[in-house]
Parts: structure tokens; C-alpha cells; sequence
């Protein structure tokens, strides 16, 4: 059978116990009942002002409530989810809606301002929605040509649409990449939720088809209550939010802006929550402290299990968070991308060995040098990491880096962002890096030339070129190196403000150094190995 999210969720509401929550967000609750009605009711008046089957959905707001009720919208209506980073500023958002021609935007009132902005300049969207507090009472004074999410939701008797779905229905993921602007990996319905079934098959029987699916869950009860502390418009939140969804489970959102560890861990308690995503030790540090400042303040003892991906989560601080957590507990790195789900795994319990950068990978995998010729496990030559199971399409309108990236060798096809790796003969993992120069902030891709051109426009710029440098809290810090133009004066600060008016903020390079090395060769490739080395010099300086 082909899966499709929406019949999955049309299956499983039914066989849930009456109350069961879906979404919980502070004091907002809301159960798997009324979440089935208002999104049947948001898909229903969706396409009934104009949205057809394929048509693209911007998501553009915070963890909410309504990120993964319209999710779920989407899912039942055959419309295409769309991730906006919200940390964007607003021509980067405009490049997003534009390159995905997206017809639908749903937004955070936070960002009405952006949305004003760009209103004139995005034609083809037919309609903007506005998310407000969760009430019908509107006093928000909505823009003229502005829908009140609120009410879309609540217009309808919440019945189930009278639609055939198809396992070709696609969801994209907008992903940084090695160079270039973000591309939207194009995912069909049925790959995805195979890659979420995958690793479960190695451990036992899992429901093949909808009906083994309900029997289960009338058997063994609804899914985890989890947090997504990290954001739902990147794949790690999105990916595990999706696999709790498709279980009955229940996701709760955080009220803070960014992390508030203390916020977490109470409602940890609060919630009795048993599964987390984060994204290595940006999240993971704080958390930590928070429990290491505060001893015995809060009940953890529901927490099952905690996964990160994006960036590895390090050594240290597993061992040091196990000593918080339940002796059952486990600690989790994903290995994988928005290009490929399921290279591999790194699992920490209590009294196991944590192996920092090593997972376990699999059959589906293989290993292939720079002219895709395979390495076998267990050589000693380094090479491409290559996923041969369920993966996306590609990426949306990019025909060139698409077949970059996935391509058909010996005639199967893989998925090979470019991580670089060892495997040993019982396929134990061991990551290299990156065979680019893409910067890992915090689980944020970034690509040196986008920060590298906002600090050109500089007039007293010159040159620049842009690495990532370990750092103990984001992983890679964004780190720039200036030439200026003669007779101007180097101000480092004024340069960061300067990248934060054009770019997000988490692009704004945390050191800029000015002088070292020629940047670039006689042909004017870039020489990013002596600039890093020459940063990393400079930052010791500083030390």
C-alpha cells in the first residue's frame, strides 16, 4: 500500500480515547477531536477560496499550536507544507515564498510587518492568513485582504473531506545547502513515512497498512507526549513531530521566543512529558544547567528519551544530563539531513560508553569516492556517505543540484549530501565533516558565500570570505575575514550590525578578523583552509 499523512490521520482519530489531547501549548489545550474538526474544517475552506491539489502552504510562524494543526490541513487537503525560517529577514522570506510558488501564506501576527512588506511583491499568493491568540474575538484590526486563522477553523461541521489522496503527495523541506540560496526538498508522502517506519521494522513488527495501524494503537494506546524544543519549521522538529502525530501522541509548545530551560523542565513536569527533540549542545547545555543550578526542583522522572540531530550532541554533557535523567532514559543522535533520513544512530543509556561522532548505520547505506566508485566497510579510505532507501524527489525547480546530489549509480538511487566518513566492517560510523565548506550552527546550514556578499556591499569592503570555526556552544561559530578597500578603517562591530540589517541574525559572523592571508588562488578559487587556519589563530589571541 502507499501511506498518505492525511489517510493516516482520518484512520487513527477514531480509535483514540475521548479527551486525548493533540496539541498543548501553556494552558491552550486541545484534543485529537476538536484538532480533526478545525483542520478538516481548514482544509474544506482552503480549497473552497481557490486552493487545489499540489497548491504550496507557507508556514511562517513560531512553535504553535497551529504550526501542526495546519500541518495536519494540509496533510487532509492534499496541500504542500512550505517552511519558512522565521528567523529570516524579509527579502529572505519573499525568496522562499517566491522560488516555492507558494499560493497560501500563514502567518504569526509577530510577523504582520514583514507580511505588509511583502504583500505587493508576491502576486501569486491568493491567500494570507493571520494567526492570532487562538480566539475569535478579533481585535487584532486584520489589513484589509487579510483572513483571521480563527475563523477558518472554526467555520464548518470539522467532517472529514470527501477527497482521494494519493503516497505522490509531496511536503517540502526549504534546507540550506553547500552553496547557493535554500532549495525545497521535494518529499512524497510514502518515502517519507517509510523512513520513519524503517528503523522501528529492525526492532519488531510495526503496522504495515491503516488497519494494523488502528489495531495497535487500540491495543497499546496513543503515542508520547513530546516537546519540540527546537523549531518546527527546521526537518528535526518537523521530522519527530510528524512520527508523534501519525501515533496519536501529543505535542507540546513552549511559550518563550528561544529556549527557556526553566520553562522546559516545568513543563516536563506539568505535562509528563516523555520525549524531546533538540539540536546538539546549543539546547542541550542550558537545559543541563538549569538542572545542575536548580537540584530536585523538578519532576523528570516521565522523560523516555531525548533525540537530537542537526549538529552532535557532545560527550560531555550526555554523561552529565544522564545523572538528571531516569535510569531507563535515553539519549539519542540522529544522523541524517533533509536530503536523507536513517544513516544512522548513537544511542546513550546510563553505564554505556558514549562514542561522540560514531553511529550505527545500516544496509541501505554504502560509501562512495568523489567519482562514485564504492568503498567498501572497513577500508581506510574516507568517502561519501550515500542513502539507497526511501528519499526525496529532489529538489524543487533545480534539476542541476538535484542530480548533484541524488544520483543513480550501478542503477539505484541514492541520496549523498556530502557528509564525509569512515565505516568500519560492523558498520560503525565515524563522521568527518563536511566535503564543502557549509557552516553547522546550531543545526542552522550556512552558506559562506550569502554572508559573504552581504559584507561586500559594505563600502569599505573589499574582500571577504566566511568559515565556520569549532565552538563549544553552536558548534560552528560563523567567523568572517575582511579585506578593506584602501584608506578605510576595519570596525568589526559596525560590520555585524551592518550583516544583521541584511541577512538573520544567526548568519552575522561572531568574530570578523581583518588582514591574514591571500584570500584566493591566480584563478580566484577561494582559499578557505588558510583563512580558517588564520582564524582560528586569531580567536586563540583573543582567548
Amino acid at each position: 500500500m502507499q501511506w498518505n499523512f492525511g489517510d493516516i490521520i482520518d484512520a487513527i482519530v477514531p480509535v483514540l480515547p475521548e479527551g486525548h489531547l493533540a496539541l498543548v501549548h501553556g494552558d491552550r489545550e486541545i484534543t485529537w477531536t476538536e484538532m480533526s474538526a478545525r483542520s478538516n474544517n481548514l482544509a474544506r475552506n482552503l480549497r473552497a477560496n481557490g486552493a487545489e491539489t499540489g497548491d504550496k502552504v507557507g508556514f511562517y510562524m513560531r512553535n504553535r499550536p497551529e504550526y501542526s494543526e495546519l500541518l495536519v490541513a494540509c496533510f487532509r487537503g492534499r496541500l504542500t507544507h512550505v517552511n519558512v525560517n522565521y528567523r529570516y529577514v524579509a527579502d529572505e522570506v519573499h525568496y522562499i515564498f517566491e522560488d516555492s510558488d507558494a499560493t497560501v501564506v500563514v502567518y504569526g501576527k509577530e510577523f504582520r510587518d514583514n507580511i505588509e512588506q511583502l504583500r505587493p511583491r508576491l502576486p501569486n499568493v491568493k491567500q494570507w492568513i493571520e494567526v492570532g491568540d487562538g480566539s475569535l474575538v478579533d481585535d487584532r484590526n486584520l489589513p484589509e485582504g487579510i483572513l483571521d486563522y480563527e475563523a477558518l477553523v472554526s467555520d464548518g461541521d470539522g467532517s472529514n473531506l470527501d477527497i482521494e489522496r494519493s503516497g505522490s503527495d509531496l511536503l517540502f523541506l526549504y534546507t540550506g545547502g553547500t552553496t547557493g540560496m535554500p532549495k525545497g526538498v521535494m518529499w512524497e508522502h510514502h518515502n517519507l513515512r517509510e523512513t520513519q517506519t524503517m528503523a522501528l521494522r529492525a526492532l519488531g513488527e510495526v503496522p504495515e497498512t491503516l488497519d494494523e495501524l488502528k489495531a495497535s494503537l487500540k491495543e497499546t494506546g496513543p503515542g508520547q507526549v513530546y516537546i519540540p524544543a527546537c523549531p518546527l519549521m527546521h526537518g528535526t522538529g518537523l521530522f519527530t513531530a510528524m512520527g508523534v502525530l501519525m501515533n496519536g501522541g501529543t505535542i507540546v509548545t513552549l511559550e518563550a521566543a528561544s529556549l527557556n530551560s526553566s520553562e522546559l523542565w516545568s513543563t516536563v513536569e506539568r505535562r509528563g512529558v516523555e520525549y524531546m527533540a533538540i539540536v546538539g549542545d546549543a539546547f542541550a547545555k542550558p537545559m543541563l544547567q538549569e538542572l545542575k543550578d536548580n537540584p530536585g526542583t523538578y519532576d523528570v522522572s516521565s522523560v523516555a528519551s531525548i533525540v537530537s540531530s542537526g549538529v552532535m550532541w557532545s560527550m560531555e554533557v550526555k554523561q552529565e544530563m544522564l545523572e538528571y535523567l531516569p535510569d531507563e532514559c535515553m539519549l539519542a543522535d540522529s544522523f541524517g539531513s533533509s536530503e536523507a533520513i536513517g544513516f544512522g544512530s548513537s544511542i546513550t543509556m546510563k553505564d554505556m560508553p558514549v562514542k561522540t561522532a560514531k553511529f550505527t548505520t545500516n544496509e541501505m547505506c554504502k560509501v562512495f569516492d568523489e567519482n562514485d566508485e564504492e568503498i567498501p566497510w572497513g577500508s581506510e579510505t574516507p568517502g561519501f556517505i550515500a542513502f539507497g532507501g526511501p528519499i526525496p524527489l529532489g529538489y524543487y525547480k533545480d534539476e542541476e543540484k538535484t542530480a548533484k546530489t541524488f544520483k543513480t549509480i550501478n542503477g539505484h538511487r541514492y541520496s549523498i549530501p556530502g557528509d564525509y566518513c569512515l565505516v568500519s566492517p560492523e558498520g560503525e560510523l565515524t563522521l568527518l565533516g563536511r566535503g564543502s565548506v557549509c557552516i553547522n550552527s546550531a543545526g542552522e546550514k550556512i552558506y559562506p558565500e550569502e554572508v559573504e556578499e552581504a559584507l561586500k556591499l559594505h563600502n569599505a569592503i573589499d574582500d571577504a570570505l566566511v568559515v565556520g570555526v569549532p565552538d563549544e556552544k553552536w558548534g560552528q561559530a560563523v567567523t568572517a575575514v575582511v579585506k578593506t578597500v584602501e584608506g578605510n578603517a576595519f570596525d568589526e562591530a559596525e560590520l555585524k550590525l551592518f550583516c544583521k540589517g541584511k541577512l538573520a541574525a544567526y548568519k552575522t559572523p561572531k568574530h570578523v578578523f581583518h588582514g591574514g592571508p591571500p584570500f584566493r588562488a591566480p584563478n580566484g578559487k577561494a582559499d578557505y583552509k588558510s583563512v580558517t587556519e588564520f582564524a582560528l589563530a586569531e580567536i586563540e589571541k583573543r582567548a
